[in-house]
């Protein structure tokens, strides 16, 4: 059977079969036979594909050491996306009347509505993007008000996410939340959770204690770009995260239902995730949970109250310091510091501009504090009626424990024992073996103090953009390290040039943050939660003329860094709302690169996984649909991808008991061959998209023609490796013949410069010469 050779029906599949078995009808590869099998034998020879992550394929997924591996002790490589970006915003968002009418909002049929539901998967399945990041938001369940849960929408949640495993996904669900709520510039708890600390929602924007323009529709101006995640240092959700976390230390004197602000919050969000845990706990596509996306700190641990730190916090349009928040809120006008862009630095201080001119009062005068600041009322700060100004009066405060003096740590006081204290809370209504996915603070490295205090069954999840791109929207010959600088690298070694040096730039950024994981939690799988690439980068010119070429390789070179670091990931974003004009619809962002605008109507449309009609309306799909190593039976060890060929290398060995090896050039220096149970299978599955594949022959070099098989129906290689030896190394050559056409250069540094810096040189001695030779 020719390696190109398709099976003519979808169901004609080849699965791994236990001793005694046969494969299924048309495989040319014979399953080895097992030493001792403990799970379920394989008798009904269900379908079965690389990249089906379904229970019913996999036996289930579980953690082992660093990895996430199936019930036959294979290593599974995790693709995918977040679903979506539309389900910060309800279905009848009005942008021209936020914020009234908060609690009649209704998220039902976010991401989409259930008819739509299958064209989606079908093409999530195509594109080998099989595992889901999720997203709900506190609002959606709990919007009405507190205890009131719309059990509409967690019913919608239940019918969605139960038609997953028809198509090979799974999902963990994730809470997001961007600067708390949509209330504050953002997205995630409802407007009701800033009344009951006392926040007027009416004031907030002409306070200057929230950014809305993005949340109404704006964001999309080069004056507005980028200006909503500076909405974390203002005080609606600065106070919000401060009294969330800490209210009992920070904030002893407000009560919520006669009971402490930190309790009330706390209390009320983990009842909503145990609502949420049961509705939809049960489902197999469910397999765990994430409790919070991207959790802040509030003002806890900021160095003064004076100013916030430039190089933590982005510092973009109106920046008022911490205690002029405080006396902006409290109903005062005071010039604040004006921020643009520039460079080298991302911004720098460019004017003084009058924030609330017409001294509006941020707090509701029938609120808990009676109208008064929250900080205020704790003796934070106070106005100096003479000098006309906030006067700090206890500047440690959010550093120490006022009541005790010591130090506080955000980690280890507040973060660490509310996760697991949700985790328990999760797991007793739903499954002891859901796994928990978590992140630290964005940007910041994982926290050494971690490793004895997470959950069990816990899957480390960072998020990764390129924050120099993200902030300029902006990507061409030249990239920067900006990981690098914000921690003192020199900053001639911060700068890159072509896409080789964008593909290193990126893998050096994400291999630090995988090794700092490993290093700090141990042997804990990791996977990056969120990593996207902005559509209306350079000033939405693909909009204009349909190149998209350079959105396709930045695209590429974050995904070559994954690759190089061995991780799972889950792309931002898949939004079947997105537009050319309107992008996600909220503050300005526009990161999916699917956008149902630009698909075409297709009265035939199938969702069969070689239905290329699914690939309307998809961008970038070169960079972003790729082959990757889906079930490994053993450790992968290198993976390299070159998207303008369609070739590919994969290394990978037989699990040994307490061995490691070290590769040259591997990016993580280390991996463990060992911490996977004893394998019961000796079949590889790798994805390899029929998308690329159509037309062409697949040669694999590295295995005889009997230890392989690609059926492009399925869009899967089977590969079986010739020896079993523990410890032994693997390693194949992937190729398509013919191979894809390029859509760009691989270029770098002395491919582009070198002709002209060496010509400099034979300038001067060609001078020379001539010189010489006339004297």
């Amino acid at each position: 059977m020719s390696p190109t050779t398709a099976s003519s029906e979808l169901d004609a599949s080849f699965i791994l079969v236990g001793e005694g078995a046969s494969p299924t009808t048309g495989s040319s590869i014979q399953a080895l036979p097992v030493k001792q099998d403990h799970s379920p034998p394989i008798t009904e020879r269900q379908p079965s594909y690389a990249h089906d992550l379904s229970k019913k394929a996999t036996g289930g997924l579980r953690i082992s050491g660093r990895h996430i591996i199936d019930s036959y002790g294979r290593v599974c490589g995790l693709r995918g996306v977040n679903l979506s970006g539309s389900c910060k915003t309800p279905v009848n968002d009005d942008h021209t009347t936020f914020p009234n009418d908060a609690e009649s909002v209704s998220f039902v049929g976010r991401p989409f509505p259930l008819e739509e539901a299958d064209e989606h998967f079908a093409r999530l399945r195509r594109w080998g993007l099989t595992f889901i990041r999720f997203l709900v938001t506190w609002e959606a369940i709990e919007h009405e008000g507190p205890g009131k849960y719309d059990y509409g929408y967690l019913a919608y949640l239940e019918s969605l996410l139960s038609l997953l495993p028809q198509y090979g996904l799974v999902a963990f669900v994730s809470m997001h939340q961007d600067v708390w709520s949509r209330y504050t510039g953002g997205s995630g708890a409802p407007a009701w959770t800033l009344t009951s600390v006392g926040f007027d929602l009416t004031n907030l924007e002409e306070t200057g204690a929230a950014w809305l323009k993005g949340v109404k529709g704006g964001g999309h101006s080069e004056d507005e770009r980028g200006v909503w995640p500076c909405g974390y240092q203002k005080l609606a959700s600065a106070t919000m995260w401060t009294c969330f976390w800490a209210g009992d230390v920070f904030a002893p004197k407000l009560k919520v239902d006669g009971v402490g602000v930190q309790g009330f919050l706390q209390g009320r969000f983990l009842d909503a995730w145990v609502v949420l845990a049961k509705a939809i706990g049960h489902l197999d596509g469910v397999l765990g949970f994430e409790m919070l996306n991207e959790p802040h700190r509030g003002y806890i641990e900021i160095p003064s109250i004076h100013e916030f730190d430039y190089n933590t916090d982005l510092h973009l349009s109106y920046i008022p310091s911490p205690v002029q928040s405080f006396a902006l809120g409290a109903g005062h006008e005071l010039l604040v510091p004006f921020w643009s862009r520039s460079f080298p630095m991302p911004t720098k201080l460019t004017s003084h501009r009058p924030l609330n001119t017409l001294r509006k009062n941020a707090w509701l005068k029938d609120g808990p504090t009676n109208g008064q600041c929250l900080w205020e009322w704790h003796n934070v700060w106070g106005w100096d009626r003479t000098k006309e100004e906030p006067v700090v009066l206890r500047e440690g405060y959010f550093g120490k424990d006022p009541q005790t003096g010591r130090k506080i740590d955000w980690y280890t006081d507040f973060y660490y024992p509310f996760l697991n204290r949700w985790a328990e809370r999760v797991r007793k209504v739903s499954s002891d073996e859901k796994i928990i996915f978590a992140e630290a603070i964005p940007n910041e490295f994982c926290p050494s103090s971690w490793k004895d205090n997470h959950p069990e069954n816990m899957v480390h999840a960072p998020h990764w953009y390129d924050l120099n791109a993200l902030f300029r929207k902006s990507f061409g010959g030249f990239s920067v390290n900006v990981q690098g600088l914000s921690r003192g690298l020199f900053f001639l070694k911060a700068f890159y040039w072509g896409q080789r040096g964008a593909r290193n730039n990126f893998s050096l950024q994400i291999r630090n943050i995988v090794q700092e994981s490993y290093e700090k939690l141990g042997e804990v799988p990791v996977m990056v939660g969120e990593c996207g690439v902005p559509m209306d980068m350079n000033r939405g010119a693909a909009f204009k003329d349909d190149d998209w070429t350079w959105q396709g390789r930045m695209m590429d070179a974050m995904i070559t860094g994954l690759e190089r670091s061995l991780v799972g990931y889950t792309l931002w974003n898949y939004n079947p709302y997105n537009d050319d004009v309107a992008g996600d619809d909220w503050n300005g962002e526009n990161f999916s690169w699917f956008s149902r605008s630009r698909a075409l109507d297709s009265p035939n449309l199938q969702y069969h996984q070689t239905c290329a009609d699914l690939d309307h309306g998809g961008r970038i799909l070169r960079s972003v649909v790729r082959p990757y190593p889906a079930k490994i039976a053993g450790i992968p060890l290198r993976f390299e991808y070159e998207m303008n060929t369609g070739a590919f290398v994969f290394e990978w060995g037989n699990a040994k008991n307490r061995m490691h090896t070290k590769m040259r050039g591997d990016p993580l220096a280390t991996l463990p061959l060992h911490g996977i149970d004893e394998r019961e299978v000796w079949e590889s599955e790798i994805f390899l998209p029929a998308m690329l594949t159509s037309g062409r022959q697949v040669v694999v070099r590295g295995l005889p023609k009997s230890n392989y098989r690609y059926d492009e129906s399925l869009q899967t290689l089977f590969v079986r490796p010739e020896s079993e030896r523990p410890g032994a190394r693997h390693r194949i050559e992937v190729s398509l013949n013919p191979p894809l056409k390029p859509l760009f250069k691989v270029n770098h540094f002395w491919r582009d410069f070198g002709p002209w810096i060496l010509a400099v040189p034979a300038a001067v001695i060609a001078t020379l010469y001539t010189f010489v030779g006339l004297g």
